[in-house]
């Protein structure tokens, strides 16, 4: 997949808005000098989203799937409103949402939208969750929370995707307020992070190892954690640091938290680098479920198997959710398709949210 990004910036009304965003939309698909023009064939693949920048949030008016945050294991298939803000406290090289991450004078372009307006206008759509994501929201930690807990007294579930760099005093009030949240775990030397995402392994390990194993919610159930990881060729790809993290994973986490393995593609301050090819992603599944992982997928391509979710019994390993990038094909598992968290074949219980 790749992700092409752009501003509009305001538009005057010389249409009706839905034709200008359209033209621009198209602009951005067909005519970015950075991207190869996208063709008839791909049409139908396509997943676009509209964003509207506003004053402390960023809004999409979309409904896409949870798998895209991507969270499997947490009511696949229901909705969620992602925003964000701008500035982000990680320098990552690679950001993919440079231009909200760097951005300084966001607030020129913005209106404000209040914790309790936000938890309204998701609650009065039907959608499920709210993500803060984008950039990462702990540098909007107090905003977050509010919103947060807005839309948990809704029904709705607050959904964190972070980098986890965070401080110790950080952590306690933020993921409290969570009800699930996507960590990336960018890499697995601290020479990596600090030379590519300016920020440092131990800490991250350290948010990784809190949210996990002590972070509750406030009807005390542990918050849902799935970990992320973008691979970049030559850069975090190798089998030392696969192996090495997912020996982390084990032995600190468990073999029930959810691994996604990602394509990279070039971005921002690394535009030398090819994207990541899809037999490095289906390597280091491998090697994950070779370490004794339970769940582990791979992203930013078209891979039903990696996609897929398999009971964890060696002697079963039925397909429970079956999904092509995004998309739901079948869902034995989850409530609202008559499942009960279990494999309907053998009875094993599966890790997530249903």
């Amino acid at each position: 997949m790749t992700l092409v990004r752009g501003c509009i910036g305001s538009l005057v009304a010389h249409q009706p808005l839905g034709k200008d965003v359209i033209a621009h939309a198209v602009d951005a698909a067909t005519c970015d000098p950075r991207f190869n023009p996208v063709t008839a064939a791909e049409y139908p693949l396509l997943n676009i989203e509209v964003s509207v920048l506003g004053g402390s949030h960023r809004q999409l008016p979309s409904r896409p799937a949870m798998e895209k945050k991507p969270l499997n294991h947490f009511h696949p298939g229901s909705s969620v409103l992602s925003f964000g803000t701008a500035g982000c406290n990680s320098g990552c090289r690679f950001c993919q949402n440079f231009d909200i991450a760097k951005a300084r004078i966001i607030d020129k372009l913005s209106v404000g939208a209040s914790p309790e307006k936000i938890a309204q206008v998701v609650a009065s759509r039907g959608i499920d969750s709210v993500a803060f994501t984008y950039n990462d929201p702990i540098v909007f930690a107090e905003y977050a929370i509010d919103t947060a807990q807005a839309c948990r007294a809704l029904g709705i579930h607050p959904i964190a995707v972070t980098a986890g760099y965070m401080s110790a005093e950080a952590r306690p009030d933020f993921y409290a307020a969570m009800d699930a949240a996507n960590i990336d775990l960018k890499g697995f030397t601290e020479d990596f992070y600090w030379k590519v995402t300016g920020t440092h392994l131990a800490d991250v390990l350290a948010t990784i190892d809190y949210a996990v194993n002590e972070a509750r919610t406030p009807e005390g159930e542990h918050v849902w954690v799935k970990l992320t990881t973008l691979l970049i060729p030559g850069l975090n790809d190798d089998d030392a640091q696969l192996h090495a993290e997912c020996t982390w994973i084990g032995k600190h986490l468990g073999p029930d938290v959810p691994l996604h393995f990602s394509a990279f593609h070039p971005s921002y301050r690394i535009m030398d680098v090819p994207p990541t090819p899809h037999e490095t992603l289906t390597r280091a599944r491998a090697i994950a479920l070779a370490e004794g992982l339970h769940y582990v997928y791979a992203g930013n391509v078209h891979d039903r198997e990696g996609d897929t979710t398999y009971c964890p019994n060696p002697q079963c390993h039925a397909k429970l959710i079956e999904r092509d990038w995004y998309r739901i094909i079948a869902d034995r598992l989850s409530a609202s398709s008559g499942g009960n968290g279990h494999c309907p074949q053998c009875g094993t219980a599966i890790a997530g949210r249903w």
